[in-house]
């Protein structure tokens, strides 16, 4: 399959029949060549010696390999398209002396190990990581739902916190500066605040009705809360919310924190709650209950946005709050050059948009090229999530102050603001799961361009490094942690065990065995106090580690995408619900290739410990 991929590189770009392309299949060449003396796989350096000597880089791309059309493709096993699939041409492999059949002769479960070891050497010798160690990275994409990308005809990306990562700290700690400036102007005691980014982290719910931030696991129960800046304890938690689920439909209430862009806003709001709290909030502002407080917080920040000072501030100085990443356009690049057609929408102007990839993209990218020259369309002001689910007049930017004129069908290589998703189909004729969407945002981004037209999906949470580095270095505490929560389980089984023989002694029934009922009085009574009282201890020392479970991340919240030990959160729900692929940032496609199958992971279910038994099974009767 890797080697496969290799050539699929020659296939898309030997059209061209460049030098750079020829160059580097000389060098392939020469690699294998050298492998080969020491045994490691000769049929490909004769594949590769003949196809050097014998075959320009023209036919090597045109003629000996075939690209599955649209018109022509399948869905395979796994219900994937075919379509993008490289086919080999037998004739061809018969014109350099190898018949494609007899070389691979054999039960294929053997051919295909073979061929597996001889796939790894060679990818080790050419110096290219395996697919699976950038997978077990905290710069993996990882997949929920199968993805052929051979099959995806165009990508679109997001921009902000997609293709442009900024610095939480210095962008969001700027948005909470021009806020509070502009609550202090509005009435509100302000003085002695300051930005704290670690009060909060994405995925967490504010309940606009109780003054709360709460953290709930994937069925909406909730897990952990904070009451203005303090943590509420488990037990204040339980009795406020009981069985109360989070219901994000209910948008009256609950406020989903689906981006880092929703940071700011939400330090602001828990800070103020504290200040209503302590009765400093001038009566003048009128009667404010919780919900109104988020009401003024969201205006003062929705202020800060429109009155243009916190963008211009960027625009100016976009090294103070953008994070380069010089590998990102290369990764674009080759999704380009491997026949994807590019988009760009994002609900950002188009004078921002031009200063922020201008500065993130041009310097990175190779012959001068720019960064419109990457993408086949570009549309800003695009009013997600609405541009997903209506139809918005579309307008044509004509100058590079801006002015625009009417159109109702994007071209290639145009700049436009506001249409809709259902145009860009139509003028791309690419339509539904043949596109790839790609953004930061669960709802606006992700969400609602699944729901409303079966685009394939991918989420940047750039967060995920950091919580991939948090687990791995907590993983000897949560170890620990399971095995004191595994001996509570067996003591308070053999306890549950006693307490039953007990309960059926009283009423002059036998137990359970034999041995259970002969047990005398004084060592059932005995046993049981000991079983307790060792199990009080364990829940002593089990509590506050599961209260600290995931603190390397966040000391308040935990992970990101976890809701106690073992549960998934609320985030991690959603993600899995309408994110096929998920990664910590763009250019993570580098180490990939456009011709990735992503295939998702086994999910575990509660009953799959049937596995063990069936080990248990095993060595019982092995031994």
């Amino acid at each position: 399959m890797y080697a496969a991929e290799i050539f699929g590189v020659f296939a898309v770009r030997g059209g061209d029949a460049s030098p750079a392309v020829a160059g580097t299949f000389n060098k392939c060449f020469k690699i294998a060549t050298f492998t080969s003396r020491n045994g490691v796989n000769m049929r490909w350096a004769k594949a590769l010696t003949l196809c050097r000597c014998t075959v320009d880089s023209k036919s090597v791309g045109g003629d000996v390999f075939s690209v599955t059309p649209s018109n022509k493709s399948d869905v395979d096993y796994l219900g994937e398209s075919t379509k993008g699939d490289l086919n080999v041409k037998l004739e061809h492999l018969e014109a350099f002396g190898i018949d494609g059949h007899a070389a691979l002769e054999g039960p294929i479960e053997e051919v295909a190990r073979s061929e597996t070891r001889e796939a790894e050497d060679l990818l080790k010798d050419l110096g290219i990581p395996s697919p699976s160690s950038s997978r077990n990275s905290p710069r993996g994409i990882f997949c929920s739902r199968t993805l052929n990308l051979r099959s995806i005809s165009a990508i679109g990306y997001d921009m902000d916190y997609t293709l442009i990562q900024y610095n939480v700290m210095a962008w969001e700690g700027r948005a909470y500066d021009y806020c509070m400036e502009n609550l202090r102007n509005m009435g509100f005691p302000v003085d002695g605040l300051a930005f704290d980014p670690d009060l909060v982290i994405r995925g967490l719910v504010i309940d606009k009705e109780k003054g709360n931030l709460v953290k709930a696991d994937r069925f909406g129960y909730i897990k952990r809360a904070m009451h203005g800046t303090q943590m509420l304890s488990t037990r204040t938690v339980s009795e406020m919310y009981g069985r109360e689920l989070v219901d994000l439909r209910k948008e009256s209430r609950w406020e989903f924190l689906n981006t880092l862009f929703s940071v700011s806003e939400a330090v602001a709001y828990m800070q103020m709650v504290d200040r209503l709290d302590d009765g400093t909030v001038p009566a003048d502002l009128g009667p404010l209950d919780y919900k109104g407080l988020y009401k003024a917080v969201g205006k003062a920040l929705f202020w800060a946005h429109v009155e243009g000072r916190l963008k211009s501030e960027i625009m100016s100085k976009p090294e103070l709050f953008v994070e380069p990443d010089p590998e990102l356009p290369l990764a674009l690049l080759d999704q380009k050059e491997a026949g994807k057609k590019l988009l760009l929408i994002t609900n950002s102007d188009y004078h921002y948009t031009d200063k922020m990839m201008r500065h993130s993209f041009n310097r990175f990218l190779p012959n001068d090229m720019g960064w419109r020259d990457l993408f086949d369309i570009v549309i800003v002001s695009a009013r997600k999530p609405e541009f997903f689910q209506m139809s918005h007049p579309m307008y044509e930017v004509v100058t590079g102050e801006g002015l625009m004129r009417p159109c109702f069908k994007a071209q290639t290589g145009g700049l436009y603001s506001g249409g809709s998703a259902q145009m860009v189909e139509n003028s791309l004729d690419i339509h539904g799961d043949e596109i790839l969407y790609v953004g930061d945002h669960i709802y606006t981004d992700v969400s609602q361009s699944k729901v409303h037209l079966r685009w394939r999906t991918a989420l940047v949470c750039r967060e995920l490094e950091e919580e991939y580095n948090a687990l791995i270095g907590s993983r000897r505490y949560r170890e620990l942690l399971v095995d004191l929560i595994n001996q509570k389980e067996v003591v308070g089984d053999l306890f549950n065990q006693l307490r039953l023989a007990l309960q059926r002694r009283s009423k002059d029934r036998p137990a359970q065995t034999l041995a259970a009922t002969n047990m005398n009085d004084e060592d059932l009574t005995e046993s049981m106090q000991k079983l307790l009282i060792v199990m009080q201890r364990l829940d002593e020392k089990i509590a506050p580690m599961l209260e600290a479970d995931g603190e390397l991340f966040n000391s308040r919240w935990g992970f990101l995408s976890r809701a106690g030990l073992w549960d998934k959160s609320h985030l991690m729900r959603q993600i899995e619900k309408y994110a096929d692929i998920y990664t910590s940032r763009v250019s993570n496609f580098l180490y990939y290739t456009p011709f990735m199958y992503f295939r998702s992971q086994e999910q575990n279910l509660a009953h799959d410990s049937y596995t063990d038994y069936c080990s248990q099974v095993y060595n019982e009767n092995s031994s």
